[in-house]
């Protein structure tokens, strides 16, 4: 077996699983699922008619490519969405099998790692926020390069400051992966923080990989994307610039596995040929339905609409009780264990308010450290835990009403 799978930590469910053995759900209560950020809005009901009109497909191989047509819409709906001046349907984007799936490919076929007639034998950096998603780590980590976790705290909005890293990590840095809206702290990247982390890019020749699966999920303006700040200025080829989109979390529509990459074609060319040997191109039925899906605006804006008053309800009636931060924007709430819960240094403490929202309350809830690494000592997850407010309206007054009496008892 390849040795680098020693140095993958077990997954965050693993981990509250571990946490949660001995503990028994309050069993007044239905549970209430909070942990997981997995959509849970209707789907849109004439996608699902195109996949059922179209199942027939699957007596067909699909390309690895994907049908012009998707690749047509896509490059239609980002230059709408994020004001580009021009995207190559044919060499800018490639369709792919969910996010998770494409962030861990591109980063295996990306890291060049040292062969005996290197010079240097220090293994490549992958610089990547914390917390984090989770795939990040794994994917450097089996690609045999070493993560570089640049704090997302409150110092620094919760974004990273990226000026922070030191000259000698850029000197071996390849990859670096942003979050924006980020999971699991909401903020989001501005556009002078993204011709800044450019800037960088320019000087020490890295690829920046923008994971913008919840771009959708916004309140009032929409967020802007690496590629909308590579147009601002007037970089058209995207040079070392990708960025990942979905349509779980935009549509509701998780289980499709369907995504893209776009951005540089001199990298999306050999990752292309990397997935023509990996075999994973989405079905056909599954394209079409993208296709669909992709088309619509209507459907994002009602999502946006449902998201939008649940986290002004939770606000309303939580937000002193739990000193709740609005995200930017997402579907998380990235928040402190109430005073309640402390460990024994007296720090807010994460896992204690987790396992007390599950055992009194049958809520379940995410530890904010599970999605951090300790660093200099240091874990920017610690004390945090995260909510997605998946769960419906009438679901979200529930688990309000049964927060309110844990608190308060």
């Amino acid at each position: 077996m390849n040795s680098n799978l020693n140095q993958l930590h077990p997954y965050p469910f693993a981990k509250m699983s571990k946490l949660l053995a001995n503990s028994t759900p309050a069993e007044q209560y239905e549970p209430i699922k909070l942990g997981i950020g997995e959509p849970k809005h209707q789907p849109p009901e004439f996608v699902l008619e195109v996949l059922k009109q179209n199942l027939a497909k699957v007596q067909h191989y699909p390309t690895t490519n994907g049908l012009p047509e998707l690749r047509d819409c896509i490059a239609t709906w980002l230059k709408q969405r994020f004001e580009l001046n021009h995207i190559d349907a044919n060499s800018q984007i490639l369709p792919v099998m969910g996010t998770r799936e494409a962030i861990f490919s591109f980063v295996q076929a990306v890291i060049d790692t040292p062969t005996p007639t290197t010079t240097s034998t220090a293994k490549p950096f992958v610089v990547m926020p914390n917390p984090f998603y989770q795939i990040y780590e794994g994917a450097a980590l089996l690609a045999g390069a070493e993560p570089y976790f640049v704090p997302c705290n409150a110092d620094n909005e919760f974004k990273g400051d990226y000026s922070s890293v030191p000259a000698e990590v850029w000197q071996r840095a390849q990859l670096v992966f942003v979050c924006s809206p980020n999971n699991p702290t909401g903020s989001v990247m501005q556009m002078q923080d993204w011709q800044d982390l450019i800037a960088l890019s320019d000087e020490h020749d890295f690829i920046i990989a923008s994971d913008e699966c919840y771009s959708e999920l916004y309140f009032d303006s929409a967020p802007v994307g690496l590629l909308q700040a590579c147009a601002a200025l007037q970089r058209d080829d995207y040079k070392n610039c990708v960025v990942f989109h979905s349509l779980s979390k935009r549509s509701n529509l998780p289980g499709l596995r369907s995504g893209f990459i776009a951005g540089d074609a001199t990298l999306l060319a050999p990752y292309l040929q990397y997935r023509t040997y990996q075999g994973c191109a989405m079905p056909i039925h599954h394209q079409l339905a993208s296709i669909a899906a992709w088309q619509d605006e209507e459907h994002v804006a009602h999502n946006r609409a449902l998201y939008k008053e649940k986290f002004e309800l939770w606000m309303q009636e939580l937000g002193d009780l739990l000193q709740l931060r609005h995200p930017d924007a997402g579907f998380y709430f990235w928040v402190k264990a109430p005073k309640q819960f402390v460990d024994e240094h007296g720090e807010a403490d994460d896992e204690a308010f987790v396992k007390a929202l599950y055992e009194q309350a049958n809520i379940h809830a995410l530890a904010g450290r599970y999605l951090s690494r300790d660093v200099a000592g240091e874990n920017a997850g610690k004390g945090y835990v995260r909510l997605a407010l998946v769960a419906s309206v009438d679901e979200s007054r529930e688990a309000i009403s049964r927060i309110k009496q844990l608190l308060n008892s």
